[in-house]
């Protein structure tokens, strides 16, 4: 029987979506904004073992399945169908499409991860970093742009280029901490050292960062020579759990707390706390979840499987309370998810204006994870499926006072 009209009823016969299949069938409207591309059995192999997320992910990753049209329209298609076939269709569809052989599981990508070790150990936590931002100094710098700034970007109005946001970002983080000339400022998980460099460019701080990532440190140790911030800032490759005691007038978290893993939270908040002088501000910057009802992390979903081997979300009320109990008072809080959705967009739209670079630089296989990854994040940012937010917190002095403004100053 013709593979494209039987995966289009799995689909939805109404679905706006084209089936094309290696067999040279075809099904679906001809008006449909995008067409899946079908390309050899093994890609109903990948779909009917790896199930759907996961059977797309890696079909999509080897090449057996393909896009035409923009890829998240795709994506927001499928996840609005639902799959409302029923099992015994399913398995009529299995028999028509050729069975039991195709239960014979295929070759995992190669960029599918397992860490080995106890979950969040020093030796994981590391190697769980590596394999995500260990990939291509070059090809950050390409998806990424001149910020190198790999998270979420506040933009000031809906014409602000990437650029502009990520400086909004770091300008607004450096603001809600209270920056001012000869402050101490420790910036944990701090990347490529773009809040680190602006601290001490913009605002006269002495900042030193830590990072996993050995290349995203010698990256940054280039960079603040060349920028000439060499007597005020500064970026180390090391487990934020090795930085000295010692007291920080401001401490900045853009993007760490989704690694720490949820039994890790208390330690992590006292850890930062303990490395705060009495008055000093704490910026939690992080994707969460919507609520608390689903798991902090599922291990056959793409994103732990490719992307964030052992990350975390949690609902930004967990955090909260955390903070709470381990002794911050927290001052402010708000939700960027449509800013991220932003931030995606463009950085998808970098990827491919340096596609061919970038499949030179990393390979075929772990461009179209990338590809898939941004599409999909973005769809979830749209969705509420994930959120992003800022959480300010002080360290009270032995009098209770939390030395903030009354209002806001930062807007």
């Amino acid at each position: 029987m013709a593979i494209a009209p039987v995966i289009k009823h799995l689909l939805g016969d109404s679905a706006p979506i084209r089936i094309r299949a290696y067999d040279g069938s075809r099904s679906g409207p001809l008006d449909a904004p995008v067409l899946l591309d079908v390309r050899s059995e093994r890609a109903l192999s990948y779909l009917a073992t790896g199930g759907g997320e996961m059977g797309l992910a890696r079909a999509y990753t080897m090449g057996d399945l393909d896009v035409e049209g923009d890829l998240y329209t795709a994506m927001a298609g499928l996840a609005e169908l639902g799959f409302t076939a029923s099992w015994p269709e399913r398995l009529r569809a299995l028999r028509r499409l050729g069975g039991v052989r195709l239960l014979r599981p295929p070759p995992r990508p190669a960029q599918e991860v397992r860490l080995r070790g106890r979950r969040h150990s020093r030796e994981r936590d590391q190697a769980a970093i590596s394999h995500h931002y260990d990939v291509s100094n070059r090809f950050y710098e390409w998806l990424l742009g001149p910020s190198m700034a790999y998270t979420c970007a506040v933009y000031p109005d809906a014409g602000a280029s990437l650029e502009q946001a990520q400086w909004h970002k770091h300008d607004l983080v450096a603001r809600k901490l209270g920056l001012e000339p000869g402050m101490r400022l420790l910036d944990v998980g701090c990347g490529w050292g773009g809040m680190v460099m602006h601290a001490a460019r913009e605002y006269g701080v002495r900042a030193v960062g830590v990072t996993l990532s050995r290349r995203q440190a010698e990256w940054a140790a280039k960079a603040i020579a060349e920028a000439g911030l060499s007597d005020l800032a500064e970026v180390r490759h090391m487990d934020y759990r090795d930085v000295p005691a010692g007291q920080f007038d401001a401490i900045s978290s853009i993007g760490l707390t989704e690694h720490i893993g949820r039994a890790q939270l208390p330690g992590y908040f006292r850890f930062l706390l303990d490395r705060l002088r009495p008055g000093g501000r704490l910026l939690n910057h992080c994707i969460t979840r919507p609520h608390n009802h689903d798991p902090a992390s599922r291990k056959r979903r793409f994103i732990n499987r490719y992307i964030f081997p052992d990350g975390e979300l949690e609902a930004v009320g967990h955090l909260v309370s955390v903070m709470h109990d381990t002794g911050f008072e927290v001052r402010h809080e708000e939700n960027f998810r449509e800013h991220y959705a932003r931030t995606l967009t463009a950085w998808s739209q970098n990827l491919e204006a340096h596609w061919d670079e970038a499949v030179r630089e990393i390979g075929l296989q772990k461009a179209r994870v990338w590809r898939l990854y941004l599409a999909g994040c973005r769809l979830g940012f749209d969705r509420n499926a994930v959120q992003l937010h800022q959480v300010l917190g002080v360290r009270l002095d032995s009098h209770a006072n939390a030395h903030v403004p009354l209002r806001p100053h930062w807007e």
